[in-house]
């Protein structure tokens, strides 16, 4: 079975070495860039949907405001 990657080429290319430095910075830990391409794909596999549903949550609570904004204008012109 192949495996089906969350994270684009360009998207492991850019945060790889991002991991990288991180894990070195913060955990004196020196990881190699296929390592770091692994552990970003299986963080976006466990995490990834979490995320992006909470940022649909957070998206719908936006626009919900805005409807109120401009159901308001609306309810003001009709005045």
């Amino acid at each position: 079975m192949a495996t089906q990657f969350l994270l684009s080429e360009q998207q492991l290319q850019q945060l790889a070495p991002q991991l990288q430095q991180y894990l070195s910075d913060q955990l004196a830990l020196e990881i190699g860039s296929f390592d770091a391409r692994f552990l970003l794909d299986f963080l976006a596999d466990k995490m990834g949907r979490d995320i992006y549903n909470k940022a649909l949550q957070d998206a719908q609570t936006a626009l919900a405001a805005r409807m109120e904004t401009l159901q308001a204008a609306i309810w003001e012109l009709e005045r």
